[in-house]
């Protein structure tokens, strides 16, 4: 049962176990056909979803989406899920560092502590468990959901490198936060989502000033800690290769300094991400409302002759 108030997945709670044995017994033809069929069945029963999606199509394709094009938004995440599914019960994964990705891989491998964030573009739930393998502690903050068995079985893989800090436990977020900070671990979180967020910045995305959470900044500023940014961008059923940023360092300056550099770093970033949803629209994974259009600035006032 779904406890009060707590989050969950759109779908039965049999689902994902329906999908892993599914996937587990029946030929591969088979399956797809099921996955293809399900799909179309989504499509038309969560309308909400779907308003969000042709929403976000119809700012990545410059014109309306069909209902074809709104499936296969669909559809991808569903093959996305699959891939996280997959590794969930042991079957292997692989994320290969993009070559110039140097700045973020100096990063990893001499384990300064950091925050990282990335967005829910491609294989991004997969992301924080492929760092395990740096055999560095990383914390990602997650919302909590009722029905997600499957992260449950990731974290058991690569407990002797992953945490949880839940977001939706508010009474324990910030001392989870210091904690990990504390015991030296870096700190995973996605940075797409202005729900959580009282820091919101604007900036240019899929045509439009769109607001963003920033509060990774902020967190790096207070810890004086690094931040990178990737994306894991599918390139099979079982590996993805992960696109990185370069890395934003806290320096001696003023913080309003640091902030119009962390300012410039996201923006850099969000240009990078729209460059991968320009080639692949479909890989955006959140099917809630499209990051909100910026107020536009109030004219100025008149001066009197």
């Amino acid at each position: 049962m779904n406890p009060a108030g707590q989050p969950r997945n759109p779908g039965p709670n049999w689902g994902y176990l329906f999908l892993t044995r599914a996937d587990a017994l029946l030929p591969r033809r088979v399956f797809e056909a099921l996955v293809g069929a399900g799909t179309w069945i989504a499509v038309a029963c969560m309308p909400a979803q779907r308003r969000h999606s042709r929403a976000y199509l119809r700012a990545a394709l410059g014109r309306e989406p069909s209902r074809r094009e709104i499936w296969r938004h669909f559809y991808t995440f569903a093959q996305s899920l699959l891939r996280k599914l997959r590794s969930a019960d042991g079957r292997r994964y692989r994320c290969l560092l993009d070559p110039q990705a140097e700045d973020f891989t100096r990063l990893m491998v001499r384990g300064t502590p950091a925050f990282l964030g990335t967005l829910h573009i491609g294989d991004a739930d997969l992301l924080g468990f492929m760092l395990g393998h740096f055999r560095r502690k990383t914390y990602m903050i997650r919302l909590q959901v009722d029905n997600s068995p499957e992260t449950r079985r990731l974290a058991r893989q690569f407990e002797h490198a992953i945490d949880f800090i839940w977001v939706n436990e508010r009474d324990n977020l910030l001392f989870a936060l210091k904690h990990a900070i504390d015991s030296g671990g870096s700190v995973a979180m996605q940075c797409d989502r202005p729900d959580f967020s009282a820091r919101l910045e604007a900036f240019d995305f899929l045509g439009a000033r769109r607001l963003f959470p920033v509060t990774i900044y902020h967190l790096a500023l207070i810890f004086r800690r690094p931040v990178a940014f990737c994306l894991g961008i599918p390139d099979g059923p079982d590996h993805a290769t992960v696109f990185a940023s370069d890395v934003f360092e806290p320096d001696g300056g003023s913080r309003a300094e640091n902030l119009a550099r962390a300012h410039e770093h996201f923006q850099r970033f969000l240009r990078q991400a729209e460059g991968h949803l320009r080639r692949n629209p479909y890989l955006w994974f959140n099917f809630t409302p499209l990051n909100p259009e910026a107020p536009a600035p109030a004219p100025a006032a008149a001066v009197p002759a």
